[in-house]
């Protein structure tokens, strides 16, 4: 009986270990959790194996008065893992945003995951956070905004994000370093949304264009779409940073700065974040090294 009794405790200490390092597996602190309020972390949710979550470690201070809002994110290269986005992703999230970006967590060393996703993860993404906020049994219950949804990607990531544009739960939209082919027969890379222009009479929300400059080998087709869009409020922003923008410097860069403070403007109603973005000219174009335009804004 004692032998029994002793096999019983062995296994209860190895099955608590094993599921605090798989836990740990699970979440990661990137950097130093960001330059927010909100200390955040990278995880996975189990009931979201299919998506990497950047969010507040910390969810206590989070709920009726204070929730968070919702930003979907498509990677470069259309790519099944946010690797290339870390720094940038975690940063945005220490504002107090819960970012879910389509694929698998982004492992610490060796090859990172390099097939490609589809449009509709962004969707998928939308429809958890929103189960999320709805049962009683999540710790995100009561404490997502699901008024308040952004789509963003960044390249072909950018690309999903017009395709879903339309979709009538987001609230806003940000394009980074990409934009709709001016002649589709250039678009060749397997799994890129194969769009026309005409999708952007889709958007139907206040859009944001984060770009390279002319550089940036997406550049002529953002600076196109913007000139196409005239329907909604839009705002352009370039600096000369090439296709890889600042994603992966400390927190995210310039990138990161500018990708915030629209975030926080138009999900949280900030309005000194907004002088960014309003006023002629606009406060972002007193920033070194970027020139921006606006159109059907104040």
């Amino acid at each position: 009986m004692k032998i029994l009794k002793f096999i019983v405790l062995v296994w209860a200490l190895f099955s608590s270990v094993y599921a605090s390092r798989a836990q740990e597996a699970s979440s990661r602190v990137v950097e130093d959790g960001g330059t927010g309020k909100y200390s955040a972390i990278m995880m996975t949710e189990t009931s979201l194996p299919t998506h990497t979550i950047f969010r507040p470690e910390e969810l206590s201070e989070f709920g009726k008065r204070n929730k968070l809002p919702v930003i979907a994110w498509g990677n470069g290269a259309c790519y099944d893992s946010p690797w290339e986005h870390v720094n940038f992703l975690n940063e945005v999230a220490s504002h107090g945003f819960l970012v879910i970006a389509i694929g698998v967590m982004p492992k610490e060393t060796g090859e990172q995951v390099k097939e490609r996703s589809t449009s509709k993860k962004l969707l998928d993404a939308i429809d958890w956070a929103i189960a999320q906020n709805n049962d009683k049994k999540s710790p995100y219950y009561n404490k997502i905004d699901i008024s308040k949804i952004a789509v963003s990607g960044m390249s072909c990531g950018g690309l999903q994000t017009l395709e879903v544009a339309g979709d009538p739960r987001v609230t806003t939209t940000v394009v980074c370093n990409s934009g709709i082919f001016i002649n589709p027969a250039n678009s060749k890379m397997p799994g890129m949304p194969a769009l026309t222009k005409d999708q952007l009479k889709k958007i139907h929300t206040p859009t944001l264009y984060l770009l390279g400059g002319p550089s940036d080998i997406a550049y002529n087709n953002g600076m196109d779409d913007y000139k196409q869009i005239n329907h909604v409020p839009v705002f352009v922003a370039n600096m000369d940073v090439g296709h890889g923008g600042t994603y992966s410097k400390p927190h995210g860069g310039e990138f990161a700065r500018v990708a915030t403070a629209w975030y926080k403007w138009q999900l949280k109603g900030d309005r000194e974040a907004g002088k960014m973005f309003t006023g002629n000219p606009p406060g972002l174009a007193q920033s070194k090294g970027w020139t921006v335009a606006k159109k059907n804004m104040p």
